[in-house]
């Protein structure tokens, strides 16, 4: 398991549906946000700035999953807190615990591949350096 960094989130109006309530696609956006954020409050550049990764583009999300437990309206503060669970060779498990105050609102898992951008303009996933995982360990 690696650190677990925390990212805030006040929801706003229109982050609800009419019922007043967040509308379940605003937590995977929150969730990818979480994500981005993690790496670079670890010491990383953003992906697209790495020097010693040419090339790369980023984690594109391959599958996420998230279960809900209970509801959040606007004025609300919510933290995300995210870590990497599992590294593998090209992928890599990212949770998301979001949560307002000690209720736990919802649960959030990803599979990411890092990829780069060949010369011929393809994606391709790559091994997660060594680096990479040091920053977040």
């Amino acid at each position: 398991m690696s650190k677990t960094i925390v990212y805030g989130v006040d929801v706003q109006f229109g982050d609800c549906d009419p019922a007043g309530i967040v509308f379940f696609p605003n937590y995977s956006r929150w969730m990818d946000a979480a994500s981005h954020h993690y790496f670079t409050a670890c010491g990383l550049p953003p992906w697209r700035a790495m020097k010693e990764l040419p090339g790369c583009i980023g984690a594109p999300l391959l599958e996420i999953h998230t279960r809900f437990h209970t509801a959040v309206s606007y004025g609300e503060r919510i933290e995300i807190h995210t870590s990497v669970e599992e590294w593998r060779g090209k992928v890599f498990i990212q949770t998301h615990r979001v949560t307002r105050g000690d209720t736990l609102i919802c649960e959030g898992r990803e599979t990411r591949a890092l990829c780069v951008k060949e010369d011929s303009g393809k994606l391709k996933a790559v091994p997660v350096p060594d680096f990479i995982r040091n920053a977040c360990a």
